[in-house]
């Protein structure tokens, strides 16, 4: 069986072209960035956090990842394998990657196979608590023949072989500095945590969490002439506002990341004429997760929140489909995104061919219908406050978000909705730098998810949809044994769910992947387990003066950063 070429797109084995930067490395001076959601940690492992994921990706790199096309193109390896190049075998039970010559960590030290190996038996320590183990589905094994080979056993055939050290999701750490810290030694580590050593154009010289960090070039890159740029500062912290404001208006900043504002306040600030907004879309889906399980604060802790102790309403899929059915997503996207959001009911909206058509009756908003569905399944205001009760139940939730303006327009409408379908909401607000942590102490992450519905997107790197429909399996559920990583928000558990993960993992033919995702999607979606809101365009900006942003959907942000470089204005 041949690995179909349009998993891999047209770029599959074709090294990245060289960009236009002319300057010698550091000769650019000083850059910053700036995240108004701050990192709280440089290991991606450790995080969910798309600003976590981002800013590390300046520092630790995976064997290939994905261009602003979505192609799938070699960064620490020579190649991508593939069946036709032999790096792929003939029965899909194995992949075979060989890095480049001469790969150096930042520390001087060599870069091989045995660190490729070891991120491997990082991720899957019992324990760990790995935010990014479906990366790893199905590895059987990892072996290392000579210093830059590298085989990857796979226990069943795996047409799509590329999830492991593929993409900003699933980098290479330095085996050296690791190996300390397997299981549950995995978050104590905080040294290596927020300043791994890496092959990445940069390296971490201070970390202040939730705040700044401090980079300079990596003088053991293997681009002698790049980075252009000899130091960065990486602000995080703030709002969307100030973030936009610092590059478009004040130019105190030459990137600033995931810009949510209202289309008329980015026009404004646009208009300063300091630098440019660019945009595109992807994958990016601002959704509300239903939580499945009980976050009573009246529970133990270390029971909150987990399987044992099924939600008092939210698993009734009535209650849950009449919240989806009160939503104007229409309103929303124009309101908070205009022409940088489409109004969607999948989880999965892109590429085009994964994208279901069976669940759009969601744009259509039916308040009346949503009042209809609750009264047939017997939750009713039997006392007149305005909150419907069923069996001493009151239908009242807790809604959670991060602080953002955009996000606070959509909880205020969506609680007025919610109540006029007699649903009493309390709203909640979390730092964004503290709600997208991975802090498995925090009461106030996304993961641990302590509150009835919580709302935020997120995406995934490449085009190929299989890793992230895994998120909703089983096991990826956060709980106290995995240090409330995974990405299995809702705790949404389903045998026949699991089943078209597991067949999809072992499915060639790219309609019949396109088929099963589609599936997978209906099934999130006519279940309720969450409710999309919009398809959100990437939004960013960059200063006039900074030259090589290439803006990419399908990977990390910043993944070219060592092409980026000063312009003469």
């Amino acid at each position: 069986m041949k690995l179909k070429t349009t998993l891999l797109g047209a770029a599959a084995a074709v090294a990245l072209a060289p960009l236009a930067a002319q300057a010698e490395r550091g000769e650019d001076g000083h850059l910053n960035i700036i995240y108004w959601q701050a990192p709280s940690i440089m290991n991606p492992y450790l995080s969910g956090g798309t600003k976590d994921l981002e800013a590390a990706s300046l520092v630790i790199e995976p064997l290939a990842r994905y261009d602003e096309a979505g192609n799938l193109v070699p960064w620490l390896a020579t190649e991508v394998p593939t069946t036709e190049n032999g790096g792929v075998s003939e029965d899909l039970t194995s992949i075979t990657w060989h890095l480049k010559e001469g790969l150096q960590w930042s520390d001087g030290t060599p870069v091989t196979s045995e660190d490729v190996k070891f991120t491997w038996e990082y991720c899957t320590a019992e324990g760990g608590g790995c935010a990014q183990s479906e990366k790893y589905n199905d590895v059987e094994s990892v072996e290392t023949p000579d210093e830059h080979t590298v085989v990857v056993n796979f226990s069943v055939p795996k047409p799509f072989p590329y999830g492991p050290f593929v993409g900003a999701q699933a980098p290479i750490i330095q085996k050296a500095q690791f190996q300390d810290c397997l299981g549950p030694k995995a978050p104590e580590c905080t040294d290596a945590n927020f300043a791994p050593v890496g092959t990445g154009p940069f390296t971490v010289t201070e970390f202040r969490p939730n705040d700044v960090i401090s980079l300079e070039a990596n003088e053991h890159y293997r681009d002698p002439d790049k980075p252009a740029f000899a130091t960065v500062t990486f602000k995080g912290g703030g709002d969307a506002t100030a973030a936009g404001r610092a590059v478009l208006e004040t130019g105190e900043f030459d990137y600033a990341w995931n810009l949510q504002l209202a289309p008329d306040v980015l026009e404004q600030m646009a208009s300063a004429g300091q630098g440019q907004v660019v945009s595109s879309f992807g994958t990016l889906v601002e959704r509300i997760m239903i939580n499945l399980t009980d976050p009573s604060p009246d529970l133990p802790e270390g029971e909150r929140a987990t399987k044992e102790h099924p939600h008092p309403f939210l698993t009734d899929i009535a209650v849950r489909q009449a919240m989806s059915m009160a939503i104007d997503r229409e309103l929303l996207t124009e309101i908070g995104y205009g022409e940088a959001g489409r109004p969607t009911c999948n989880v999965l909206p892109a590429p085009e061919i994964y994208a279901s058509t069976a669940n759009d009756a969601c744009l259509i908003q039916d308040i009346e219908g949503a009042k209809a569905l609750l009264d047939e399944a017997g939750w009713v205001d039997s006392d007149g406050d305005g909150i419907r009760e069923k069996d001493g139940v009151e239908l009242s939730v807790l809604y959670q978000t991060s602080t953002n303006a955009v996000r606070q327009d959509f909880q205020a409408l969506i609680k007025q909705w919610w109540e006029e379908i007699g649903i009493e909401t309390e709203l909640r607000n979390i730092d964004a730098s503290v709600f997208f942590g991975g802090d498995p102490g925090s009461p106030d992450t996304f993961q641990k998810f302590y509150a009835d519905v919580e709302m935020y997107a997120n995406n995934f790197d490449g085009t190929d949809p299989e890793a992230y429909m895994a998120n909703w399996s089983c096991d990826e559920a956060p709980s106290p044994e995995n240090q409330w990583q995974g990405n299995n928000m809702p705790r949404y558990c389903d045998p026949a769910y699991d089943a078209l993960v597991a067949e999809m993992a072992q499915t060639g033919d790219i309609k019949k992947r396109a088929e099963l995702a589609k599936a997978m999607n209906d099934m999130l979606m006519q279940n309720y387990i969450m409710l999309p809101l919009v398809d959100r365009g990437r939004v960013s900006a960059h200063a006039n003066s900074l030259g090589g942003v290439i803006l990419n959907t399908w990977d990390s942000e910043l993944w070219n950063a060592a092409d980026w470089y000063r312009k003469d204005m």
